[in-house]
This record gives C-alpha cells, sequence and structure tokens, in this order.
C-alpha cells in the first residue's frame, strides 16, 4: 500500500468513525430532549403583550409623526445601501479586501478576519448597521410608558444578541478554522458537549460554565477549617477556627443567599472572605442553608426569620456566651437581615449590636436590570410553578440570571463549547454559579410580591411573624456595600433604602465592579478600589459625585468600621461547646448534598 493509499484508508477510518459517533450522539439528543418538560418554557419568555404594545406603539407614531420613522428607515436603508456599494468596490479592485471599517471595538468580533475578510466584514457591518436600527426604532417609541420601554429594549436586545453572526457556525471564522484545522474533529466534540448539556438539564439546554469533574467542595473549594455546631430543618452553622490567639469579643454571624451556596466566600484560601475575617481575630459562623424540595412547600419568610436568623443568632450568643452578635447578611439574605432587624426593634430584642449589608436591596421601587422579570407576566408563571411542585428548580434562578448577562453567560460559552468543541475551564467561580439551589414556593412568591413588586417595607409596612414592619423600624448601627455595576441589585436603590432606614449611624461604601466580583475583592489583589463619603441621604449620584476614591478593597475599611463595634478582645474560642458539640466538619453536609435527602 502506497503512501497516499494508506493516507486515504485512514481518513475513509475516521470518517466511519465519525459518522458512528455522529449517529450514536444524536440518538442520545432525540433521547435527551424528548425528556423536555414543556412547563418549563412558559417561565422563559415575556408576555406577548409586551409586543403588542410596541407594535401598537409604532402604528401611533407612524400616525402621529410619519416623518421620523419613514427618516430612521431611510437612515438604515441608506447606511445599508452605502456599505454594499462600498464592499462591491473593494472586490472589483481586484483584492480580496473589505472596504473602511469604522464600528467600534466589540468583544463578539475579535478575530481579524471580521475586519479584513470582504465576506465576514460585510455581514458584522451589516448585523450592527441593523442592530443600531432596531435600538433606535424601540428608543424612539415616545407613546409607551418608561417601563414599557425599558422592558421592550431588554427583550428586542436579547434577541439582537441572539442573531449575532458569532453564534452560527456559516458565519463565525474562528468556529470554521477549527473545524478545517481538526479535520471536523471540533464540530463532533461540540455536539457531544451539547448532548451531555442537554442530558444533564433533563431536556432543557443550560450551558455547562465550568469543568465540574475539577472540584469538589470540601475538598478545593470551602476549605477553611471549621465545624458544624448545630443543625435543624432549615440550616447547619458552621463556627470557624481561629487563627490567631485573641478574637474580638463579639462573634460575627454571616447570612448567605439562599438562592446560591455560601462558599462563594470561601473558593481558595487567596481570595476566601471567611478566612480573611478569621485572620483578622473574630469569632465567624455562617450559616449554610438547606437545599428545599417539595416537603419545603409550607416555608415562607417567616420561617427563614423564626428558624433561620433568630435561631442561628441565639445559638452564637449561646455558644460564645456573649449578649450580641455582628450580624452581615448578603443580598436577599441582606433584605431579609433587614426584616429581622426592624422586627427586633418591635420586639425589643438586642440580641444584634451592629449589621452589614453586601449587595442588599431594601427599596424596590425602582427594581433595575432584573426588574425586567418582575412583571405580572413572569411572577404569574413562578407562582403557578410554585402551586405545583411546592418548589422553585434552581433551573429558573439560573437561566434568569444568565440572560441578564446573555452574551458573556450564555452565547460565549455556548460557541466555545458547541462551535469550537472545547471543555468547559476549570474555573471556581462559574462553578459555583452553577451550583445553584432551589426556592421553597411559599418564600418565594412572598418575597416577590410583597417585596419586590409591591415594595411594602420601603413603602408602607411588612407582615413578619406577626408583626408589621417598616424600612423606618431599622435602628441599629449599619454598614453597607454595594456594587458599582452591580446587575441584580443596583447600587442607587441600594443606597435609597439605606437613607430610608431609622438609623442615625449609617455608613455607605460602593466598590468597583458587580454582585460578586465587588465583594468577593481580597486586599491582595489591588483590583477594584472603592468610594467613601457621607452618610447615605438624598441623591446617590450627588452623593458618589462628592465621594472619595480609594485604591484596593473596601475589606480594610470595613474591619476599621467592624472593629469598633466588637468589644474588647478575648482568648480565641474552639468550635462548639458542650451543648453544641461539633457535628462534623466545615462546610458541612448541606453544602455538599445537592437534596439533603439526609438531614438527620
Amino acid at each position: 500500500m502506497t503512501t497516499s493509499e494508506y493516507e486515504d484508508h485512514q481518513k475513509a477510518e475516521r470518517m466511519k468513525a465519525n459518522m458512528a459517533r455522529i449517529e450514536e450522539l444524536t440518538a442520545r439528543l432525540t433521547n435527551a430532549l424528548a425528556q423536555r418538560e414543556q412547563p418549563r418554557a412558559s417561565l422563559q419568555a415575556p408576555d406577548s403583550d409586551i409586543f403588542v404594545q410596541a407594535t401598537a406603539a409604532f402604528w401611533t407614531e407612524m400616525v402621529k409623526n410619519p416623518s421620523k420613522i419613514l427618516e430612521k428607515q431611510l437612515d438604515y436603508w441608506g447606511k445599508s445601501l452605502k456599505h454594499a456599494v462600498e464592499a462591491q468596490e473593494a472586490l472589483r479592485s481586484g483584492k480580496l479586501q473589505a472596504p473602511e471599517d469604522s464600528t467600534q471595538a466589540d468583544r463578539r468580533f475579535a478575530n481579524p478576519l471580521w475586519k479584513t475578510h470582504p465576506y465576514f466584514n460585510y455581514i458584522k457591518q451589516q448585523y450592527l448597521m441593523a442592530s443600531e436600527a432596531v435600538n433606535d426604532a424601540v428608543l424612539a417609541l415616545d407613546t409607551m410608558t418608561p417601563r414599557e420601554k425599558k422592558r421592550l429594549q431588554y427583550f428586542t436586545q436579547q434577541i439582537v444578541d441572539m442573531m449575532a453572526p458569532t453564534n452560527f457556525l456559516a458565519t463565525n471564522p474562528d468556529a470554521l478554522m477549527k473545524a478545517v484545522e481538526t479535520e471536523g474533529e471540533s464540530l463532533i466534540k461540540g455536539l457531544e458537549n451539547l448532548v451531555h448539556d442537554i442530558e444533564a438539564g433533563g431536556g432543557e439546554l443550560l450551558v455547562s460554565l465550568a469543568d465540574k469533574e475539577a472540584f469538589k467542595v470540601g475538598e478545593n473549594l470551602a476549605t477553611s477549617p471549621g465545624k458544624v455546631v448545630f443543625r435543624n430543618r432549615m440550616f447547619e452553622l458552621i463556627q470557624y477556627t481561629p487563627t490567631t490567639e485573641k478574637v474580638y469579643r463579639t462573634p460575627v454571624v454571616i447570612f448567605p443567599p439562599w438562592i446560591n451556596k455560601f462558599y462563594i466566600m470561601d473558593l481558595k484560601p487567596q481570595n476566601s472572605l471567611i478566612k480573611w475575617i478569621v485572620d483578622q481575630g473574630y469569632t465567624l459562623f455562617i450559616v449554610s442553608w438547606v437545599n428545599p424540595d417539595a416537603s419545603y412547600a409550607d416555608v415562607g419568610m417567616d420561617t427563614y426569620v423564626e428558624d433561620g436568623y433568630l435561631e442561628a443568632i441565639r445559638v452564637a450568643k449561646d455558644i460564645t456566651g456573649e449578649a450580641q452578635v455582628n450580624a452581615v447578611g448578603y443580598c436577599i439574605a441582606g433584605t431579609t437581615l433587614s426584616l429581622v432587624l426592624a422586627l427586633m426593634n418591635k420586639r425589643k430584642d438586642k440580641s444584634v449590636r451592629s449589621a452589614t449589608f453586601f449587595t442588599t436591596l431594601t427599596d424596590f421601587s425602582d427594581q433595575g436590570e432584573v426588574g425586567v422579570f418582575l412583571e405580572d407576566d413572569f411572577v404569574d408563571g413562578i407562582e403557578a410553578e410554585c402551586r405545583e411542585n411546592g418548589y422553585l428548580d434552581s433551573f429558573f434562578m439560573s437561566r434568569t440570571f444568565s440572560f441578564l448577562r446573555s452574551n458573556d453567560l450564555i452565547y460565549a460559552p455556548a460557541i466555545r463549547s458547541y462551535m469550537m468543541g472545547e471543555a468547559p475551564p476549570a474555573f471556581d467561580l462559574l462553578y459555583w454559579n452553577g451550583d445553584g439551589t432551589n426556592l421553597p414556593g411559599r418564600m418565594c412568591v412572598e418575597y416577590l410580591r410583597g417585596l419586590c413588586q409591591r415594595d411594602r417595607f420601603a413603602s408602607a409596612s411588612f407582615p413578619i411573624c406577626g408583626e408589621e414592619v417598616s424600612i423606618k423600624d431599622v435602628k441599629h448601627p449599619l454598614c453597607a456595600i454595594a456594587c458599582e455595576t452591580d446587575h441584580i441589585a443596583a447600587w442607587r436603590s441600594s443606597f435609597r433604602g439605606m437613607s430610608k432606614m431609622g438609623s442615625k449611624d449609617k455608613t455607605f461604601i460602593l466598590s468597583q465592579s458587580g454582585h460578586i466580583a465587588g465583594i468577593i475583592n481580597p486586599p491582595t489583589k489591588k483590583k477594584y478600589g472603592h468610594y467613601t463619603g457621607t452618610a447615605p441621604e438624598g441623591s446617590p449620584d450627588d452623593w458618589k459625585a462628592a465621594a472619595n476614591f480609594n485604591e484596593g478593597s473596601w475589606w480594610p475599611r470595613w474591619d476599621d468600621w467592624l472593629s469598633k463595634r466588637s468589644g474588647a478582645k478575648v482568648a480565641a474560642r474552639i468550635p462548639g461547646d458542650s451543648a453544641y458539640p461539633a457535628l462534623g466538619d466545615a462546610p458541612g453536609r448541606y453544602v455538599i448534598s445537592s437534596k439533603n435527602d439526609d438531614m438527620s
């Protein structure tokens, strides 16, 4: 057999093997899609009324001001035609080159071919011009309310982003080049990745953001030493092992959000907020919430307060022998902590000495970017899902937050995985992001209806544990850290909530970056700075304009604030005591088990 014949034979064998793999993967894909639960799709799209309203607004504009509509249409078609002519002229010159390209830089179009190759450049420029025209058309609709227009802009942008040429194989030069280089192997690996994700999602497509085999909670994530010192139906309480001979008298109790798991604050030692707090000389407790299933359908906001917050605070006081704790709440746990503080004020309970809020909303009059998902069309669907199943599956929250950053959390990972055939990266933050939790049905509806939609805590009063509480009832010493580019808890809304609280001792810190990176910002990295200023009163933008910008992490500044409210130093405390013996090592059982089957 000649060399040429041998190479042809090898190619034929590879082709045969690849066809067999494709056949097998296609069968698996068909079986996986057959497992899809149809009701889930109803929660992923807005009510069609928003598009009906947009259509009506468009025709109203056409009748009232036809010249404005026609002017925009002519502007788009003029740009498009001009570009087509320029592209033809470039080709007519006899050179394979694109016309002049003055479009702005866009991470999606980083490959040089988008700028130099006539085919890809033409597609890119036409797409960007069409995107601009669509967005301009939405902005020009004057008969819609600002809230309606905001929603229309968001969902229109979702369609525009979905239609980007990078999202399709035939118009993605990176994917095409990789397919040629690998003789199609990248596409087969991409199909394998696609099938794997659909199988893992029970027929739904949720793009894997990280290599799930690269991490194990308790082994290379959440490794700060400590003990589980209490467990009930709602949470495990972890007390961390001290690293200093002396500790501040007043212990710290952190309440993380139960939408995700607490170990975002303990990914690895070098960026662990938990380790850092312990190293500063604090006795630290953290709540690790249970991951609820249908048996938690009865759990409401009252349950999280009574059996969660108040119980964790009671146990921390018992173990340390102290009369007070310093409490910390992150995101939704900060919102609920504010309810707890208001309730304690009503009950004359002095168990909390000070409170810190991380990226917390208490004033929902402006819901920020996430507000597009808080209209009745979505919330009605969530309520129906909770009523039917008793809980809201973590799938929905994961999908919702992903669509707030669809280019980064959906399309870019999908391109790498399905078109390029690359394995998901071993990235601890993205691994945590995919390790979501369910929400009890009753609690979910109470939170969305009473707090998010009706803004009862900030605008009137909210019922909790037999009391009616309001934001003015929060009178403890307070420190709030908000994040400048937070797309979940908008910093201006966080500021407004703080300004309405009844406390006379309020500190507000604005960190650079977003919901996670702005909080998990260790001093050693010196990556993001922060703003400090007067107490949070008046306009948030005026406050920021007058604030001081500080290089580096806000952690040391918070330590300075917290230490002044933590009492004298005492001998370091070993986790637990005779009344609360250790039930196991940190990070505990609840954070590892996805269903928490064994809660005894």
